[in-house]
């Protein structure tokens, strides 16, 4: 017997809209993009976000829902600054990011540190079996 599996039903927006933000297409009609890396390593979901002058206590936001992880971020020029530079290559204002779990991502068990500009979050991952289907007896 043939037996037909499903994808789980995943809209494919989330997938779309990371790829609009990546830095190859450089579209990004909310603010400055977010440069990250992400791997996976002793069972765990691992992104590295750079985040350089942004005070986490106060201009930092991260959350995760519905398989996405979103970053959210603000870096202020300083007050002190009333001169009008010469020259700024440096991004200032709002920061968003939003990326796509993986299908086995624990959602409860989710770790964020910043540290020298950089945040690390990591998200548990369930073993693969768990999320996988399985045959249904059907009695009669």
């Amino acid at each position: 017997m043939n037996t037909t599996e499903r994808s789980q039903g995943r809209s494919p927006l989330p997938e779309l809209l990371e790829l609009l933000e990546s830095p190859i297409y450089g579209f990004r009609p909310f603010g400055q993009i977010i440069r990250v890396e992400d791997f996976v390593a002793d069972g765990r979901y691992v992104l590295r976000a750079e985040l350089p002058g942004v005070d986490p206590d106060k201009d930092l936001e991260v959350t995760v829902g519905h398989g996405i992880l979103h970053i959210r971020a603000e870096k202020s020029k300083e007050a002190k600054d009333t001169k009008e530079p010469r020259r700024s290559e440096i991004a200032y204002g709002a920061f968003s990011r939003s990326v796509t779990l993986p299908p086995t991502a624990d959602a409860e068990d989710v770790t964020a540190v910043y540290r020298d500009g950089v945040l690390e979050i990591t998200v548990g991952l369930e073993p693969e079996n768990k999320t996988a289907g399985r045959r249904i007896l059907v009695r009669h």
